[in-house]
């Protein structure tokens, strides 16, 4: 490389992770005419894969520097490939690489190690998931890893105001107990793409604050009841508290940005009847719930689906520091058009990308990603 010896070598919590994450904080810095995210993972840099089923974070040292880091996790999943449906994948998240240290082949040497532990793991496919937009990381993936493209969900974004949503009294809604929730996802989800074979250990965890299931009023849930079965119209969704594990913080808004965030918030406050909808304060750090398993069945189901999400909104309306509601969806499916969302907080298009990492993966895989996705997909929210 030109430089001094590269050491890749696995995560130490005792000795990383102050430098992590001073890491972290430098790679946030934007350019001054663009505004980003700054994470705050309240002091556990392993936060965002540690509920995964295997995990694995590795760090770049050169000349005792730190001066990268990448994070990864394991899991079995649906993906549609005859003959089978079940397959090991490996996902890609959290790559950093020192601001003054780039364009050093750092980032593709950890990149690299980490499909190495995914190969001796007996993972099939590793996938990635990056703004549309991001050139850098497009060209490290696809042109010089040799990814290629394989989904463009949306992200759905929604502001959480103090104001509580309107619930239809036409809706009767509850809240379904873990194993009737799991039972429920493996018959009407399982053969979405990208299920999670272990989904029951998603709704088990204590960040899943439940499933609610809704459907019209006069009409009864006996799916749980011997010879039961589900309304003529239902929906379903889960809930993911990710601001237990982490917090966001808006950096480099422009000043009109915040001018206009606080002369909205000061209307509110003096003329309430306008009803204007304010945009809550991203300027200091908040959390979020995450919206997943979203599942629909009948003509009013559009319907039911926008009436869980009000619930949902509801709920983090009681929340300290809960600011937005986020879900995503598959690019083709109609469920966005039933979710509440900003256009201007959301991503219509995210970018997945895929590499087979088995001899007999790589033959098929242009087939798999030149396949029309289905509309369905399951995002895990143990990787948000």
């Amino acid at each position: 490389m030109g430089y001094g010896d590269l050491i890749i070598r696995s995560y130490d919590a005792q000795n990383d992770r102050v430098r992590v994450e001073d890491l972290e904080r430098r790679c946030e810095v934007g350019p001054a005419e663009r505004a980003f995210l700054f994470t705050d993972t309240l002091g556990d840099p392993v936060c965002r894969i540690r509920n995964s089923p295997i995990y694995k974070m590795l760090v770049a040292e050169l000349d005792s520097q730190l001066v990268g880091v990448i994070q990864g996790s394991i899991k079995l999943v649906t993906v549609h490939k005859p003959p089978k449906d079940l397959f090991r994948v490996g996902y890609i998240l959290g790559l950093r690489v020192a601001p003054l240290n780039r364009r050093r082949g750092i980032g593709s040497s950890l990149v690299i190690k980490l499909e190495e532990w995914f190969i001796a793991s007996d993972v099939d496919y590793a996938y990635m998931a990056t703004e549309k937009d991001n050139e850098a990381s497009f060209k490290l993936f696809v042109d010089k890893l040799s990814y290629v493209k394989f989904r463009t969900p949306a992200i759905l974004v929604n502001p959480v105001s103090h104001r509580m949503s309107r619930i239809s009294w036409n809706f009767e809604l509850a809240k379904l107990k873990i194993g009737e929730a799991e039972s429920l996802y493996r018959k009407f989800m399982s053969s979405t793409e990208f299920f999670p074979n272990d989904i029951g250990n998603i709704l088990r965890n204590k960040l899943s604050l439940g499933t609610w299931v809704a459907y019209p009023r006069g009409e009864s849930w006996g799916y749980s009841e011997p010879n039961g079965g589900v309304p003529s119209s239902w929906a379903m969704l889960s809930v993911w508290n990710s601001g237990e594990l982490f917090k966001l913080r808006l950096g480099n808004a422009p000043l009109f940005c915040l001018m206009y965030t606080k002369s909205l918030r000061l209307i509110e406050k003096l003329l309430p009847c306008f009803k204007l909808p304010a945009i809550p304060d991203f300027f200091h750090p908040f959390g979020f719930y995450f919206i997943y398993g979203v599942y629909r069945e009948g003509p009013l189901s559009g319907k039911l689906v926008r009436t869980l999400c009000r619930f949902v909104h509801n709920m983090a309306s009681n929340s300290k520091d809960c600011k937005v509601i986020v879900t995503e969806v598959g690019g083709s499916d109609t469920l966005r058009l039933h979710i509440p969302h900003w256009k201007l907080l959301s991503c219509p298009e995210d970018l997945w990308c895929i590499k087979a990492l088995k001899n007999e993966g790589r033959n098929s895989l242009h087939e798999l990603t030149k396949t029309p996705p289905t509309k369905a997909l399951f995002v895990d929210p143990r990787e948000v």
